[in-house]
C-alpha cells in the first residue's frame, strides 16, 4: 500500500487540519488507553517541530510528530518522533508503517547525522525495531503504561547518501 503522507509546521496548517490531527491524538491517547494527561504539552508551538499525517477522505488516519531535542547551546541531540497515533479504522492497513518511514525519511532530511529517539509503549518495541530503531534504556511507567526510550543510528548508507 503507497499513501500520500503530508507535513507541514503547526504556523502553517489550516485549523481544520489541524484540529483533526489533535482530535486523532486525543481519541487514542487520552479517551481510548484511558490517560488523562496533558496532550498539548507546548511542543507542537516550536519553531521546528512538524507534524506529518495521512488523510482520507477528509479523516487523518495517522499522525506524528517530528521534534529536535537540544543541548542547552542550541546544538541538536536528537531528533525525536512521537504522538505517533492511528485512527483504529486504519489499523493493520499499513498505513502506520508508511507514515513511520516517511517520519524516519524527514528526520534524515532534516539532519542526517543525528539520531533519532523515541519513547515506544512497551508492547510495540517490536514494531519500532522493524524501523532500526533499537532499546535504549530501561522500562518505564508513563501516565500507567510501560515505556521504553528507543534510539535509531543513522547508518554509514544513510550518511553517505
Amino acid at each position: 500500500m503507497t499513501i500520500d503522507s503530508r507535513s507541514s509546521a503547526l504556523a502553517d496548517l489550516d485549523p481544520a487540519t489541524l484540529y483533526r490531527i489533535l482530535r486523532l491524538r486525543v481519541q487514542v491517547f487520552v479517551v481510548e488507553q484511558e490517560c488523562a494527561y496533558e496532550e498539548l504539552d507546548g511542543r507542537d508551538l516550536e519553531a521546528d517541530a512538524e507534524l506529518l499525517w495521512v488523510e482520507e477522505e477528509g479523516e487523518v488516519l495517522a499522525t506524528v510528530r517530528l521534534l529536535v531535542d537540544r543541548a542547552a547551546d542550541g546544538s541538536t541531540v536528537a531528533l525525536r518522533i512521537g504522538r505517533v497515533a492511528t485512527a483504529q479504522s486504519a489499523r493493520s492497513r499499513g498505513v502506520a508503517s508508511q507514515l513511520m518511514r516517511r517520519g524516519v525519511a524527514r528526520c534524515h532530511e532534516i539532519d542526517p547525522d543525528a539520531p533519532i529517539v523515541l519513547d515506544a509503549q512497551s508492547y510495540l518495541v517490536d514494531w519500532y525495531a522493524r524501523f532500526g530503531f533499537a532499546v535504549s534504556g530501561e522500562e518505564y511507567l508513563e501516565d500507567g503504561i510501560p515505556h521504553r526510550p528507543m534510539r535509531r543510528e543513522p547508518s554509514v548508507e544513510e550518511i553517505l547518501r
